[in-house]
């Protein structure tokens, strides 16, 4: 990032820190988004940590809007699994054994009917990045501009109140505002409560920044099984995970591996053109595992796997995973939202500008059911 891209044997945990770009636009409190119905913009976010839990920590249980958002659960089947040890595999023997029938994603891929994991349509990239705002965001938002594309971006509470401005600058480009919870800690390791305030937190930041309360949630590290998918769609909120093969490849860049020293550039840029052969191979689009928290994620984005990706043969098209899916853009929002088969009719959402009672039928708080949740969304 800055004004060149390093070579790709440069992009490394050690590599020198770049300039960051600027904002390219402001936005006034009042402006006009472009999704249809959603309320103009606030007033310029100011944070007060006080307000807030600690970033990057465990959001706390024991405050008013947690117990207000638990409400939200009230009359969904939440499944009584006990939390992972940490929501790894290697680590929680017992709970892997039974990944199965926890619809346990970490250990085995498992997923439901109302996971998003891929875009319907054959060589079809659904883009979508996570864990910012970050520094070198803007690199990023300047090149998907240039280059016509629109992204999904899951992003986390403790990165909004820092850079709110460039949450606003993503929405108001026509990019797709996911939440990515508070901490980005593994829920299935959380108790249901903790699960209640690491998304509502992170909620609660993307709508006091641009207005909006999302439809979408990405689980980080994709942990996430049937007592947290049942508590993300009871909260109103979709599970988006990243496309994996039946013999059990992950659509997963590493590109979050490089700047830790784990991986180098160069590695995760072969990874994501094995993934675009893996791509060729399935009957569906795709969505691809990438971020823009770091220089070297965004470098590895604009500089290879995105120019790759769209030099590739046979060709792709590139699309938002909610776009993709056939979701309206009013949809991915609640205050814009005209489905009244979603959310579901008993979820609230705390707030008291956002209708409740909105919904129709959910089959045991989308639990297992057999309606996809993305088709439901976009049917208007």
């Amino acid at each position: 990032v800055g004004t060149t891209i390093p070579p790709l044997a440069n992009i490394t945990s050690g590599m020198a820190t770049p300039s960051t770009v600027p904002l390219s636009a402001t936005y006034s409190a009042g402006a006009t988004p472009l999704i249809s119905g959603a309320p103009v913009l606030p007033t310029p976010f100011v944070f007060q940590a006080a307000s807030w839990p600690a970033q990057d920590q465990i959001a706390p249980t024991n405050s008013s809007e947690v117990s207000e958002w638990m409400e939200e659960l009230d009359g969904f089947d939440i499944p009584d699994l006990t939390p992972t040890v940490d929501g790894t595999c290697v680590n929680d023997p017992a709970a892997a054994a039974q990944a199965a029938s926890r619809g346990w994603w970490t250990c085995g891929g498992y997923t439901r009917a109302t996971d998003i994991t891929a875009c319907p349509d054959k060589l079809t990239w659904g883009v979508s990045f996570d864990d910012g705002p970050g520094f070198y965001s803007m690199e990023l938002l300047d090149y998907l501009a240039s280059k016509n594309l629109t992204s999904t971006f899951f992003v986390i509470g403790s990165r909004i109140v820092e850079r709110p401005q460039v949450l606003v600058e993503e929405y108001m480009a026509g990019h797709e505002i996911a939440v990515h919870t508070w901490s980005h800690r593994p829920l299935t390791m959380l108790t249901t409560e903790q699960v209640v305030a690491e998304l509502g937190w992170a909620r609660k930041a993307i709508k006091d920044v641009i207005g909006v309360t999302p439809t979408l949630m990405r689980p980080p590290y994709g942990d996430i099984d049937d007592r947290v998918r049942a508590i993300s769609l009871a909260m109103g909120m979709v599970p988006v995970i990243w496309t994996r093969t039946p013999t059990g490849a992950t659509f997963d860049t590493n590109d979050w591996q490089v700047p830790g020293g784990v991986v180098t550039g160069a590695q995760s840029f072969a990874t994501f053109e094995a993934i675009l052969t893996n791509a060729t191979m399935l009957n569906t689009g795709f969505v691809v595992l990438e971020h823009d928290l770091y220089a070297q994620t965004v470098d590895l984005a604009i500089g290879y796997t995105l120019p790759t990706a769209m030099n590739f043969t046979p060709p792709l098209t590139f699309d938002s995973i909610g776009h993709c899916n056939g979701i309206p853009n009013t949809n991915l929002y609640r205050e814009s939202n005209t489905n009244t088969s979603f959310p579901y009719p008993n979820s609230t959402s705390g707030d008291s500008s956002v209708p409740s009672g909105s919904g129709g039928s959910g089959s045991s708080g989308g639990n297992g059911g057999t309606t996809k949740t993305s088709d439901a969304l976009s049917n208007v």
